[in-house]
């Protein structure tokens, strides 16, 4: 992770914290959602969500999206209109949150800030409204290919490395990420429909809680004993096909908790199963 990316991340003494003090998902604890691909059917009004961690992740996002624009939105001509469909789906969404408040030109969100809703740039107001990150995925010859995305806490990958891919080469170099996987994802994104949202969720171990952690494809990763680790980094993963444009949203929700805030339970479960620590 570079400097500037460092010096983007809020400081834990903040006065709304990016940590959750309990895990919202536990991957690890079920065969079902752990083994790959491990997606489950989800429920529409399950599809964005919010968490005790809003005020801080949403203050880190405005940081970032003002300041780093260039590494956390990427849109390519023929996904606009795709982002103004899932941006208008979105504001439908959210209107069934009454601590969200709607006027004409703008909305304020349940931590009180007030966004401009800028139609013209849509994922970027999407990103300022939603603690989600929102991808772009539409159909093409070659598969499911990258074409947009408000991607604020990326788990150590760049999109501008990304963007233009389709799904297997997105996934370079993740060695889990096989063939088999592979096709298996490809069937999930060609027969998902509207009506039927999907969701997904991994885990990793951590040393720190840094949110914002781009890394590019030829960079090391820094390797540190299990026992260093001391946070639990989840996504939570949903996929959701956009009606009119026929693009697959996959929209992000991380989670990040202390490993010591974890039942006995989870963190028994959890030094038995096979999670990674980055």
């Amino acid at each position: 992770m570079t400097s500037n990316a460092t010096s983007l991340q809020p400081e834990l003494a903040m006065t709304h914290s990016i940590l959750l003090p309990k895990m919202p998902q536990t991957p690890w604890m079920q065969p079902e959602t752990w083994r790959l691909p491990g997606v489950q059917p989800l429920a529409l009004e399950g599809w964005l969500v919010r968490d005790e961690a809003f005020a801080g992740q949403m203050a880190l996002r405005d940081k970032l999206i003002a300041e780093r624009t260039d590494l956390v939105h990427a849109l390519r001509p023929e996904a606009r209109l795709a982002a103004e469909e899932c941006l208008d789906l979105a504001l439908s969404a959210l209107r069934s949150d009454r601590e969200y408040t709607f006027s004409e030109r703008q909305v304020r969100r349940p931590d009180t800030t007030t966004i401009p809703l800028d139609h013209t740039n849509p994922l970027v107001t999407l990103g300022r409204l939603v603690q989600a990150d929102i991808c772009l995925m539409q159909p093409s010859e070659n598969g499911h290919v990258l074409t947009g995305a408000i991607l604020c806490f990326p788990e150590h990958w760049t999109l501008s490395e990304k963007i233009g891919h389709p799904l297997v080469r997105i996934h370079q170099p993740v060695s889990t990420y096989n063939s088999d996987v592979a096709q298996r994802v490809q069937r999930l994104f060609d027969a998902i429909s509207p009506d039927r949202l999907l969701w997904r969720s991994n885990a990793f171990m951590r040393q720190c809680p840094d949110l914002f952690t781009p890394l590019r494809e030829g960079d090391t990763r820094n390797a540190y004993p299990r026992e260093d680790a001391r946070y639990i980094r989840t996504e939570r993963q949903t996929f959701r096909k956009l009606p009119v444009s026929g693009a697959v949203v996959f929209a992000i929700h991380t989670s990040i908790v202390p490993i010591e805030m974890l039942s006995e339970d989870e963190r028994t479960a959890l030094d038995q199963a096979d999670v990674k620590h980055i």
